[in-house]
Formats: C-alpha cells, sequence, structure tokens
C-alpha cells in the first residue's frame, strides 16, 4: 500500500466548502440540462416499441428510415447503437398507444423486403404499453423514497438524528449528481438505471456508515480534540480502507461498461458515476454535515443559555 495511505493527515475539513460549492455546481448543471431536454426514458417508463437489429454489412440509418416510411409508424427514430468491440446495431424506437406483435411483424417483413441484398438479425424486442410505463415510473420513485425513509430510521436509531440527515443528504447528492451525469451523456434511464441507484443507495451508506463509526468512536476517545478534529481524524484512518474498497468495485464495473454490451450499460455508466460520488460524498458531505448541525446547534445552546 501506499506511503500516503499508511497514515494520511490530509484536511478534509477544510476544503469541505469548496467541494461542497463543485458538487451544487455540477448538480444545478445537471438540473437545468434535464429541464432543458427532458428526462430520457427508456421503454420502461415512456411505453411503446424497442427493436435492435445487426445487419451484416454496414447501413446508414436514413436508409433504413426510408424504408420504413411506407409504414406511417407516426412518432419513430432509428439511431446506431455503438458497443465496444461488437458490430453497431440499429435501434428503432417507436411510441405508439397500441403495440401489436402485428406491428413488429410488418417492421421486419418491410425491411426484409427492402435489404434483401444485406440480411439482418432480431437482437432484441421490447414492447410495453404506456400506461404499464407510468406505473413502474410511479413505483421507482416510491421504492427510492421508502428506501430513504428506512434508513434515516435506522441510522437515527444506530447513531443520532444528525448522523442520519447527514447520510440522506449525502445519498441525494449522489443521486443528483448521478441523474446529471445521465443528462449531459443523454443516457436512458431504465429499470435497469433504478436498480443501479438502489444498489449505490446502499453501497454509499455502507461507507458512510463505516465514517460514522470511527467518528462515534473517537468522540468517546478523544474528548480533548474539537469536533472538527475527531471527523478529520477519522475520515483518515478510514481512507486506506474506502480507497481500496472503492478503486475495486470502480475496476469491476469499468470493465462491465465497456465489454458486457449494450443491455447492461445504462447500468454500469450508472454504477461508475456512483461509485466516485458515493465515496467523494461520505469524506465531503456526509461527515461535513454532521460536523456543521453539531457546530450550529452547540450554538445555539450557548445563546439560550445566555
Amino acid at each position: 500500500m501506499p506511503q500516503f495511505f499508511l497514515k494520511p493527515k490530509f484536511d478534509f475539513i477544510s476544503a469541505r466548502w469548496t467541494f461542497l460549492t463543485i458538487s451544487i455546481v455540477i448538480i444545478l448543471a445537471g438540473i437545468v440540462t434535464l429541464a432543458i431536454r427532458g428526462p430520457n426514458y427508456s421503454i420502461d417508463f415512456r411505453g411503446g416499441l424497442d427493436i435492435h437489429l445487426r445487419f451484416e454489412k454496414p447501413i446508414t440509418e436514413g436508409e433504413v428510415r426510408s424504408a420504413l416510411s411506407p409504414l406511417d409508424l407516426g412518432v419513430a427514430e432509428v439511431k446506431r447503437v455503438h458497443a465496444l468491440g461488437e458490430p453497431d446495431e440499429i435501434l428503432i424506437r417507436i411510441k405508439q398507444s397500441e403495440v401489436s406483435s402485428d406491428l413488429i411483424t410488418r417492421i421486419e417483413s418491410t425491411l426484409a423486403e427492402a435489404f434483401l441484398d444485406n440480411p439482418f438479425d432480431v437482437r432484441n424486442v421490447d414492447a410495453v404499453g404506456p400506461k404499464v410505463g407510468r406505473e413502474l415510473r410511479r413505483q421507482a420513485i416510491i421504492s427510492a423514497l421508502v428506501a430513504l425513509v428506512l434508513l434515516m430510521i435506522y441510522i437515527s436509531w444506530r447513531f443520532e438524528f444528525k448522523f442520519a440527515v447527514g447520510s440522506v443528504v449525502a445519498l441525494l447528492h449522489d443521486v443528483l449528481i448521478t441523474l446529471g451525469f445521465f443528462a449531459f451523456f443523454n443516457y436512458e434511464i431504465s429499470l435497469q438505471v433504478v436498480a443501479a441507484f438502489l444498489t449505490l443507495i446502499g453501497y454509499s451508506l455502507n461507507d458512510t456508515i463505516v465514517v460514522y463509526d470511527r467518528i462515534r468512536e473517537n468522540m468517546n476517545k478523544l474528548r480533548t480534540k474539537s469536533l472538527a478534529e475527531i471527523v478529520n481524524d477519522s475520515i483518515n484512518q478510514t481512507l486506506a480502507r474506502t480507497v481500496i474498497t472503492s478503486v475495486t468495485l470502480f475496476v469491476v464495473v469499468l470493465v462491465l461498461f465497456l465489454f458486457a454490451g449494450q443491455v447492461v450499460r445504462g447500468f454500469a455508466f450508472a454504477m461508475l458515476i456512483g461509485v466516485i460520488t458515493g465515496t467523494y460524498s461520505s469524506i465531503f458531505v456526509a461527515a461535513p454535515v454532521v460536523l456543521e448541525w453539531a457546530q450550529r446547534t452547540a450554538v445555539k445552546g450557548k445563546k439560550k443559555r445566555r
């Protein structure tokens, strides 16, 4: 292990406002981007039809679009999907209130007739009704909110309420920044991505609890030090474990993102951003929130006594 991880002496607390400002800027930029573009929901949440095709020979989106024009598909989108180490695929996305097997058959037969010298494989077909999409979106939001409330109750019971507030602020920070990067790169928000968000909540919380546990332990041992010094020492003492765990997970998720294909790309991208933000928030968000809460409470207590 590098020497600076054995007994680190970084002054994280003094730099907390700088890093919190960076986080706020990224979050605001993500919110503005989402407001301008709108969420890029996958078929899971918006309903409609997605067909992934892989042609034997290179083909352009315009050629596929022209071949489908006689079908009058309404709001339809044709785009190329890139996957590292694999041939490109063509994604046909149709937003219709009702999707039937007959429509899928007509699309496939029309393309087969239009490109007799360029056969294709149907890689994947997803069809979801709009009512089902709305219901899945509602359930995803409820699941995330219930998870946050239960976690807040658990941390309040295990530690103190101010620790619970710090952890929830850190989790919201992680989710908002990850959503921001989805908006920047226009990645789809699917059920897999929601699963990644819930996974990140658990990962980030685990990292935060490790720091919290060390803070509570040091508060009992280092009574001569100020709370700011105790928090800073606790972060440094858990830094090696945090970095090793995060780097290990990051490498695994990076390989998944690069080579696992289009199906899990959104999940892997959310995990990549989340691993970084989860580690970052444990140091620069969760612990500083606890410190600020305690310091402000102490100041208010002194004013009341006066």
